[in-house]
């Protein structure tokens, strides 16, 4: 895929090593967690809640701190963020009990939501309008990368040298991508012009609300199923545990080619991206259904999955923008929050079906159900003329 010089400038690759940071941090601590269980004598159930409360940190805390750093300069909110993930993870290499890891976990959870917002914000300001979905995008491979390096290679580490080491470790990143963003990224991106009021009032309108309810249902289709993936695998399709970890190396690998692909096709055109990929998610979960009773097919499903799902990240976060022109920062940041509670709607509407004796083959079904009702929602979006498409030219841009 060729890029131009500008969409590979040095501030959006800065952000991006940020974004890769905060992904390992998020997504490694899952991998840690015998560890974790064994180091503060806790069961591995109660050490599996400090994945929920980042999880909950970033819900909660994402309104909370875009409204604290709303009149900042954009580069200022993006360090100040920058720096509670600092704290949070000195925080957690240092934690004496369990109750403070969890603290420190919320704690860095809390930069999590705000600096991919504001990030998308600072990112599609960079570049050409053309380019705006593919530099969202380029910063977002960051997020991908984690699961494909970060996650592997810090769950080494810890398992190696201790679970305290990786979290030095995501430190060390952090230190180097807070660097990065203070030198490349540029002043002069402001804050709301508006008061939080105005920004408010923004967020009242459906066409603002839409994107962000149809952001939800694709992260609640994706870890409805994803939640539970590996004993899918392993009880549907006949994996072995090792098996299973390649398998997810491959659904990570579609997950980054899927998110540049998106980032491209959405700057040619916006809602013929995500119509398309969530009709082809529609059809590749229905296909799971039948592919994940044997171990190639599954196997072969996997990345393919994962390329469509991440297809529609960058495309959804600029959609969102686009629509709340007057408030795109405080926007831009509660996506990020509705993306965490798909993730958390997701995994209990999952378990409950498994609860009410559905097995595990059953859950692409019900994937792929949740994917009609959010291809339906942004099909209605294209009916209203409500979409990106429908914002007059020349409206201002907001950093």
């Amino acid at each position: 895929m060729r890029s131009s010089p500008r969409l590979l400038s040095a501030p959006i690759l800065a952000l991006a090593a940020a974004s890769f940071g905060i992904g390992t941090t998020e997504f490694v601590i899952m991998g840690l967690l015998p560890e974790v269980a064994t180091s503060f004598d806790v069961s591995v159930p109660r050490a599996g809640l400090l994945v929920s409360g980042y999880a909950l940190g970033v819900a909660v805390g994402a309104p909370i701190v875009a409204i604290a750093t709303a009149r900042l300069p954009r580069k200022t909110a993006l360090l100040v963020l920058m720096g509670v993930f600092l704290i949070g993870n000195l925080g957690c290499a240092l934690a004496p009990t369990y109750g403070a890891l969890m603290i420190a976990r919320v704690v860095t959870a809390f930069a999590h939501g705000a600096f991919f917002g504001i990030g998308a914000v600072v990112a599609s300001n960079l570049v050409p309008p053309t380019q705006r979905a593919q530099a969202v995008a380029l910063m977002f491979t960051g997020l991908t990368l984690a699961n494909v390096l970060g996650v592997p290679f810090g769950t080494a580490l810890g398992q190696v040298a201790g679970w305290r080491a990786t979290f030095w470790a995501v430190l060390g990143l952090g230190v180097i991508a807070a660097a990065a963003i203070a030198a490349f990224v540029p002043r002069g991106l402001p804050g709301s012009r508006g008061g939080l009021a105005g920004e408010f009032r923004s967020l009242r309108r459906w066409s603002v609300l839409l994107p962000m309810l149809v952001s939800t249902l694709a992260s609640v289709s994706l870890f409805t199923v994803f939640t539970y993936i590996a004993p899918l695998l392993v009880s549907v399709s006949g994996l072995t545990p090792h098996e299973v970890t390649g398998a997810l190396l491959l659904f990570g690998l579609g997950l980054t080619l899927g998110n540049l692909a998106g980032g491209r096709l959405a700057d040619r055109h916006l809602m013929a991206t995500v119509v398309g990929s969530f009709a082809a998610l529609v059809a590749v979960l229905v296909l799971f259904a039948f592919t994940s009773r044997a171990a190639i097919p599954a196997i072969l499903t996997l990345p393919v999955w994962g390329a469509l799902v991440f297809a529609l990240v960058s495309p959804l976060q600029v959609w969102v923008v686009e629509a709340a022109t007057d408030a795109p920062n405080l926007a831009s940041t509660l996506n990020q929050g509705a993306f965490n509670l798909g993730n958390a709607s997701g995994a209990a509407l999952g378990g409950g079906a498994l609860t009410l004796g559905l097995g595990y083959g059953s859950l692409p079904w019900l994937g792929a159900g949740i994917a009609v009702l959010a291809l339906g929602l942004t099909l209605t979006a294209r009916r209203g003329d409500i979409a990106p498409g429908a914002i007059p030219a020349g409206t201002p841009r907001l950093g």
